[in-house]
C-alpha cells in the first residue's frame, strides 16, 4: 500500500517536510481553531478576556470548566484548544511568575511572562518523543500603568495586539474587531465589544453560565474574572441596549 508523501514527515518528531513545512505544527494550530472562543480587547483604562466555554450539555457544571485563568495578581490569560495542553502551560506560567517574585523581588513584567512560555513552546517543536501543545493562550494584564496584550503560538511566536480572538470563529471575529475597534474604548465598552462579537458569530443567545470575563484594570494593576451575576448584568445591558 503506498504512502501518502507527508506520512513520512509527522509521525514521532516534528522535522520540515520538503517544502519547508512543520506538519504537527499546523496540526497543533487546527487543534486551536477547534476549541472554544476566547478573545482579548485592550481597553484605555484596562485589558479584557472573554471566552465562550461552550457548555454542550445541561448535566454539565459550568463551574467545573475554566477557561480564563490568574497567572499572577497583574496577569491573567485565556485558552483555547487542548484542555490539558493548556493546564501543563497555565502552570509554566505560574511558576515563572513566582520564580521571578522569588529572585529579584518584584512582579514579572508580562511581555516576559509571555516569551518565557513561547520559549517553552518552541522547544516541543524541535526535538523527538514530544508534540507540540495543541494550545494557544491569551495573556494580558497591566504593566507601568499600560495594558498588554499578547497571543501564543503553537510554534513558540507571540505577537501583541490591540484586540485580537483565538479558537472557533477567529476570522469572523477578528473581521468585526477590525471594522469596530477603537483606541478609546474603556473597560465597559470593551467587554460590550466583545460580547457583540460574540453574538454575531454565535447562533444561540448569550448565557452568563457559559462565559468567562476577566479584566485587569490600569487604576489597581490587579487581574480579577467577574463572578456569574456581573457577567450576567453585561448580557441584560447589551439585551436592553438592542431594544
Amino acid at each position: 500500500m503506498q504512502q501518502s508523501p507527508k506520512m513520512g514527515y509527522d509521525r514521532a518528531i516534528t522535522v520540515f517536510s520538503p517544502d519547508g513545512r512543520l506538519f504537527q505544527v499546523e496540526y497543533a494550530r487546527e487543534a486551536v481553531k477547534r476549541g472554544t472562543t476566547a478573545m482579548g480587547i485592550k481597553a484605555k483604562d484596562g485589558v479584557v478576556l472573554i471566552v465562550d466555554k461552550r457548555i454542550a450539555t445541561e448535566l454539565l457544571e459550568p463551574r467545573s470548566i475554566e477557561k480564563i485563568f490568574s497567572l499572577d495578581e497583574h496577569i491573567g490569560a485565556a485558552t483555547s484548544g487542548l484542555v490539558a495542553d493548556a493546564r501543563q502551560l497555565i502552570e509554566k506560567a505560574r511558576l515563572e511568575s513566582q520564580v521571578n517574585q522569588i529572585s529579584y523581588s518584584e512582579k514579572i513584567d508580562i511581555e516576559t511572562l509571555t516569551r518565557e512560555v513561547c520559549d517553552h513552546l518552541q522547544t516541543y517543536t524541535q526535538y523527538g518523543g514530544v508534540r507540540p501543545f495543541g494550545t494557544a493562550l491569551l495573556i494580558a494584564g497591566v504593566a507601568n500603568s499600560k495594558p498588554k496584550l499578547f497571543e501564543t503560538d503553537p510554534s513558540g511566536a507571540m505577537m501583541e495586539y490591540k484586540a485580537t480572538s483565538i479558537g472557533e470563529n477567529r476570522s469572523d471575529i477578528m473581521e468585526y474587531f477590525e471594522d469596530k475597534y477603537s483606541e478609546d474604548l474603556d473597560k465597559e465598552g470593551a467587554i460590550k465589544l466583545g460580547l457583540n462579537a460574540l453574538k454575531e458569530v454565535m447562533e444561540e443567545e448569550l448565557d452568563s453560565k457559559s462565559l468567562e470575563i476577566g479584566v485587569a484594570e490600569v487604576e489597581d494593576g490587579c487581574f480579577e474574572k467577574l463572578d456569574e451575576e456581573e457577567v450576567k448584568e453585561y448580557i441584560k445591558e447589551l439585551d436592553e441596549s438592542e431594544e
